[in-house]
């Protein structure tokens, strides 16, 4: 028999497998986009401090500007809500074959219309800490900027841009005194 309760369900379950059906064909329509994008970072007035961390040891302190410019506008389609994008430095040291720190990030919402990028003399968001003292005298300091795209449906991929900045940072601390 077929009744109210049962054709209920017949309709929810009906609907439920063309919104997944849908649901995947929006992933399909933007899966093999180009994501890849054109990217200018340079930086200037680096600067290493000896700084006393809150774990009770000294630790190297870097410092710099940055000059970012890219236009991510591209990467928006129906299917993106948003972008969060990162600056990474990644550098190797002794003690470690290999540091990534995040030292800036910011989200682009779809409806902000801010995803040219055209930073000048940007500070790092974060402090670049060392875990020693791995920052004076490196000479293989990389910044890479890198995105999440947040889709409505499908994969969530990490995209490094093209281009990055490789900077040394000085053989002397900045300050003679500690911080």
């Amino acid at each position: 028999m077929n009744t109210l309760l049962s054709r209920a369900n017949t309709i929810f379950a009906f609907t439920l497998s063309v919104l997944a059906a849908l649901t995947f064909l929006c992933f399909l329509t933007t899966v093999n986009l180009d994501t890849r994008k054109s990217v200018s970072i340079k930086t200037s007035k680096h600067t290493v401090r000896e700084t006393y961390t809150q774990y009770g040891e000294y630790a190297d302190l870097g410092g710099f500007y940055f000059d970012l410019t890219a236009n991510l506008e591209p990467l928006f389609n129906w299917n993106t809500k948003q972008l969060f994008i990162y600056l990474t430095a990644e550098y190797e040291t002794e003690k470690n074959k290999l540091n990534q720190v995040v030292i800036w990030d910011k989200i682009i919402k779809r409806t902000s219309n801010n995803a040219k990028l055209n930073f000048d003399r940007i500070q790092p968001k974060y402090p670049f800490f060392d875990d020693g003292h791995g920052l004076r005298s490196n000479q293989n300091v990389t910044l890479t900027l890198s995105w999440n795209i947040i889709p409505n449906a499908g994969l969530l991929p990490r995209i490094a841009g093209d281009g990055n900045n490789m900077f040394a940072f000085p053989s002397e601390y900045s300050a003679t005194h500690r911080m």
